[in-house]
């Protein structure tokens, strides 16, 4: 799954690495602990510079970061890899170069940790991903993949910097450059305006990543908002790509078929399982649809629904506030978002692209509108998940007698909980047809806790009719559940009681999301009492089910 880099293709340092928090300037970085030497059997292939030339069949724009380096390197000593480890090397404590701090962030296999530089007092980020959760021979070659694509991309602007990968008998630790500034969107929403020439800029970097992928052979696969952090709080603080959980090393002629990614994300030709590094285009498309409108181009309550609504493929440019978006920017997300991919513009094309290169974007504050609808797209999905998981809870039992059998078979060791190999064996026996990025998808979307395994509430949950929320009687067993002093009113004190008690984050995301809800609840409560009744609580979960021209 892995690959031996070119070290001819290697591109310069660029110079956007900052010291202290995030810092990594004047660092001399650790040997690489992914072995380079040669590619794993599993993929023979070389990124030689005229083999990626040939897959990308794409000119560097005059105006990129960076250019490739041509100097040749000095052939590094063939070291013999390890065949019991993850990562090919010698175990090493990563707490003998690092001081791990506090918790950043909990994903399904591990945990990221403020970290310090023992040497020089540094920090960065450390991703510890526990071995045990890595319970397939696909998800090791996963991890290894991605430490090689960060490795291959570290130094290129708006890419996080790798600082270096250890193993240890439990946990496989990469450190990385530390993108204090937070998400995204948060960054958006927090200055409170906007305008086009912001997005301009918010695309021309995130198309940079896209280019730089193409160029250097990898495809990202996952674009999505919440993929990009702020390097740091400065005002001009680069985007920066984080995740790269899901590419690959494109292999030439090869067509991809495996249906990844996130579903408001996700190009048609993916959907249709035949898919090449054009897919990245498409993504970046709809995130540009985004900033400019506050919600995405194709959106439905269900999977299902987003996805048909993808393939057939009709753009909304009529709805507010797009009478007001400039034709430039108009022209720049068509053509990022055309069905055929090989009729899409490049990544090239886009760099060069007047509303992008001239800077002539306009500074006009885009509506205010927009910032309300892309928060409330960002936090409605977390307020669905938690509700739907109260309404599991709430069914009947002959509401659920054909799931709780299914689960009961899936569970094979009864041990209460469904393990990744469970979920896979148990979908196999049905006569699923899904690959293994599909079945660790669904594991994903399911594990809401994040503990690498499926409880019963969970499997409910991810299995069960989405209708359910726009049923009334569902609604109000959810809404009694959130009103716990039985008042007839949800406080926002109460709502993050009830994300505490379902474990959708530590305190500081569930603060991060409470947030967010205070604008959705501003909107719904009519009556500006700080509160929320049924009838307003029943119109914001059923808000998001509504096409984006209706949100205003």
């Amino acid at each position: 799954m892995g690959c031996c880099p070119s070290k001819d293709l290697e591109p310069q340092h660029n110079g956007h690495r900052h010291a202290g928090t995030g810092g990594v300037q004047n660092q001399k970085t650790h040997e690489p602990l992914v072995n380079q030497s040669r590619a794993p059997a599993s993929q023979p292939y070389h990124l030689s510079e005229k083999h990626v030339a040939a897959s990308t069949a794409q000119t560097v724009p005059q105006n990129m970061p960076w250019k490739p380096s041509g100097a040749a390197h000095s052939p590094k000593p063939v070291v013999s890899a390890r065949q019991d480890t993850i990562l090919g090397k010698q175990f090493e404590d990563v707490k003998q170069f690092y001081t791990l701090g506090r918790e950043l962030g909990r994903g399904q296999f591990g945990v990221t940790y403020l970290c310090t530089e023992n040497s020089t007092g540094f920090q960065y980020a450390c991703k510890s991903i526990s071995k045990r959760k890595l319970v397939s021979k696909s998800d090791k070659e996963d991890i290894k993949r991605e430490i090689q694509i960060m490795q291959h991309l570290s130094g290129q602007p708006n890419i996080v910097e790798f600082k270096g990968a250890y193993e240890d008998k439990n946990s496989v630790h990469v450190v990385m450059e530390l993108c204090a500034g937070g998400e995204l969107f948060d960054r958006i929403i927090a200055k409170g305006h906007y305008s086009e020439r912001a997005a301009a800029s918010i695309c021309r970097q995130i198309v940079n990543v896209v280019h730089i992928c193409h160029f250097m052979g990898v495809m990202h696969r996952d674009l999505k908002p919440e993929n990009f952090l702020l390097s740091s709080r400065d005002e001009n603080a680069l985007l920066k790509a984080t995740d790269f959980g899901l590419s690959v090393f494109i292999e030439e002629g090869k067509v991809y078929r495996d249906i990844v990614g996130s579903a408001y994300y996700v190009a048609p030709e993916v959907l249709r399982r035949r898919c090449g590094k054009e897919i990245d285009i498409w993504s970046a498309g709809v995130i540009l649809y985004i900033l400019l409108s506050g919600v995405p181009p194709f959106w439905a309550e269900t999977e299902k629904g987003i996805f048909d609504a993808i393939l057939e493929g009709h753009i909304d440019f009529e709805s507010q506030p797009w009478p007001k978006i400039s034709s430039n920017a108009k022209d720049l997300v068509r053509k990022m978002l055309i069905q055929d991919p090989k009729k899409r513009i490049t990544s090239a094309q886009v760099l060069e692209h007047p509303w992008i290169k001239d800077g002539n974007a306009s500074d006009k504050p885009i509506d205010s509108a927009v910032l309300s609808r892309m928060k409330q797209f960002r936090a409605m999905n977390k307020l669905k998940k938690l509700a739907l998981k109260v309404i599991a809870e709430n069914m009947s039992g002959e509401e659920i007698q054909g799931l709780k059998a299914m689960f009961t078979n899936m569970d094979t060791d009864k041990s209460g909980t469904i393990t990744y190999e469970e979920l896979k064996a148990g979908l196999h026996r049905l006569g699923s047809k899904l690959t293994e990025g599909e079945v660790k998808q669904l594991m994903e979307a399911a594990d809401v806790d994040g503990n690498g395994s499926i409880d019963y509430i969970e499997f409910i949950t991810a299995t069960m009719h989405r209708h359910k929320l726009e049923r009334e009687d569902q609604l109000s067993k959810a809404f009694q559940y959130f009103d716990k002093d039985n008042s007839g009113y949800i406080t926002r004190d109460e709502l993050e009681t009830a994300m505490k008690e379902y474990g959708m984050g530590d305190d500081a995301t569930i603060k991060e999301i409470i947030s967010e809800v205070d604008t959705i609840i501003s909107e719904v409560d009519t009556d500006h009492d700080g509160r929320i009744n049924y009838e307003e609580f029943s119109a914001m979960m059923k808000s998001g089910n509504q096409q984006q021209g209706k949100l205003f």
